[in-house]
């Protein structure tokens, strides 16, 4: 399916406040090889459209893990440096020459440094959103874009209430994301997003970006990359276990692959003040 950008309004249904599980955010370098393997890349529409609405090639990529935005945004010519809480993470990052200065981005120093653009791909929700907005604007030139963005997957129906069944037995009291839209939680991020950048009253106008596209995963492709995600790096071994051999029973049941759904959700703003360089 090609990539088609939809500008319309994000809204926030509800308050997650990720950033306060630090835990959680730096339990994901305990297999950074898998997650660099196994995560899905961005669109290519959205990094060109962030390449052109910034005003020159200097990126910080905030929660760079293993570097698969960055390296995206090197490959479209930009100069990246990346933020990173995990220094599993960052290791993994620099063997693909990804430079990465190890901090949370709410204590990061920018050392007079500024930059053209400031990303951030499945990461802002860890960040303190209105704290984040304010240390991204002290490292944006005037002008600068501010860009955080997220792909939210969807599995087709059947699928999704097989997995919500497998979910709903094996962690019970949980939040299962696979009973509604996951869509609509990614949408509750942006919201919380779109919120601390206007209160940190340093952005021009948001736009709101949306980028659909499909990915076909096999069984085992899928279940490469389950352990990456977040309610599931800190489960129980044996659960885990439970977990993958029920959602490869179900893909099994439907066929052996599946076509992922996914829709990447993109806020970003500009530093108010006019472009200081060309």
């Amino acid at each position: 399916m090609p990539v088609q950008p939809e500008d319309q309004p994000l809204r926030a249904p509800s308050r997650i406040e990720l950033h306060r599980h630090r835990q959680v955010a730096e339990s994901f370098g305990a297999d950074p090889g898998r997650y660099d393997r196994a995560r899905p890349r961005y669109p290519g529409a959205l990094v060109e459209r962030i390449v052109a609405a910034s005003p020159g090639p200097n990126v910080l990529d905030v929660g760079c893990g293993t570097g698969i935005a960055a390296r995206q945004l090197r490959a479209a010519g930009c100069r990246v440096l990346g933020v990173d809480p995990d220094a599993r993470m960052a290791d993994l990052a620099r063997q693909s020459g990804v430079e990465v200065e190890v901090a949370a981005f709410e204590d990061w120093d920018p050392a007079g440094r500024a930059f053209d653009a400031v990303i951030a791909g499945q990461a802002w929700h860890w960040v303190d959103p209105v704290v984040g907005a304010v240390k991204a604007a002290q490292a944006l030139h005037p002008g600068g874009r501010l860009a955080v963005f997220w792909n939210a997957f969807q599995p087709p129906r059947s699928l999704g209430e097989a997995f919500a069944r497998i979910y709903h037995q094996l962690t019970p009291g949980s939040p299962n994301v696979w009973a509604g839209s996951i869509l609509d939680s990614y949408l509750t991020m942006c919201g919380q997003a779109a919120d601390g950048i206007r209160q940190a009253g340093a952005f021009g106008d948001q736009e709101q970006w949306r980028f659909g596209w499909d990915r076909r995963y096999t069984r085992d492709q899928w279940l490469d990359q389950v352990p990456t995600l977040g309610p599931h790096t800190r489960l129980p071994p044996a659960t885990l276990e439970d977990l993958l051999a029920g959602i490869g029973a179900a893909i099994d049941a439907a066929g052996g692959s599946f076509t992922m759904q996914y829709t990447t959700v993109a806020v970003t703003a500009a530093r108010n003040g006019p472009p200081d360089r060309a």
